[in-house]
């Protein structure tokens, strides 16, 4: 097994190669370019050509260092290995595909179904947020314990989530919406936000969640599901989660009530 240093550079590699791209990308490609369809990804939903393009540099490294990998794009990858790096190389692509500077890079160090590492990054940025399983909480989230005054980020409301997302959109101080799970996720961990959530959509993928959950928590924060479903780390991208981020644990359990209740 790798130490705690292998899998820092791991990670430092990994998003060093995926942010050459993504600026490589940003400064030379159109926006039809980088928006272009290319067909379905590893979870069945569509690629665009931003999201291959970051990707495969990533790919080339994990390839290079012989570990399993599991990814939004190219799915699963098994070489056998007791370690998988669990990625999304773009989290927020229509952002960026649009010319919006709105996106993340993500990996997780999985170890025995466990994250033992992960990091985020603010694509186009020097913003970073990194943690360790071994790191100690340190409190970095605000202290807010209820919906009622917070600072509340969620995805965009659809028919299924309307009834939710108006709930907490009024009873919240202030709303965004950023388009960037893993961005706003850190943005909680920062203590800038109090809370993101996909409100009962079930759109979230163990991609979109694995690196994020571990530097919130460690970062004094909590994360949900609504259903509390564990997050699994098996190569099955159809399983979604709903994703609750947030300060505390008792706006992460209002939050979910509220989801619960407005159905």
């Amino acid at each position: 097994m790798r130490d705690m240093r292998d899998f820092t550079s791991m990670l430092n590699e990994m998003a060093a190669v995926a942010e050459t791209a993504y600026t490589t990308a940003m400064r030379t490609m159109t926006k039809e370019q980088r928006s272009a369809d290319i067909g379905l990804g590893g979870d069945g939903t569509p690629t665009m050509f931003l999201d291959q393009y970051v990707e495969e540099p990533v790919l080339q490294v994990l390839e290079r260092l012989g570990v399993n990998v599991l990814s939004e794009e190219i799915g699963w990858v098994n070489r056998g290995s007791a370690i998988t790096a669990v990625i999304d190389p773009v989290d927020g692509t229509a952002n960026s595909a649009s010319g919006v500077p709105l996106s993340g890079f993500s990996a997780a160090i999985v170890v025995d179904d466990v994250v033992v590492e992960s990091l985020v990054t603010w694509l186009g940025t020097s913003y970073r947020w990194h943690a360790h399983r071994d790191d100690p909480v340190v409190k970095k989230t605000t202290n807010q314990t209820a919906v009622h005054g917070s600072s509340l980020s969620m995805l965009r409301p659809r028919p299924t989530t309307w009834g939710a997302w108006s709930t907490l959109a009024q009873r919240a101080e202030r709303m965004r919406i950023l388009g960037t799970t893993v961005l706003e996720g850190a943005l909680v961990a920062d203590g800038a936000i109090d809370a993101f959530c996909d409100p009962g959509g079930d759109i979230h993928r163990i991609v979109d969640l694995a690196a994020i959950a571990l530097i919130v928590e460690k970062s004094g924060g909590a994360v949900r599901d609504i259903h509390d479903r564990p997050f699994t780390f098996d190569p099955d991208l159809t399983k979604r989660w709903s994703g609750v981020i947030a300060s505390t644990r008792e706006l992460a359990d209002e939050i979910v009530e509220t989801i619960n209740s407005s159905k």
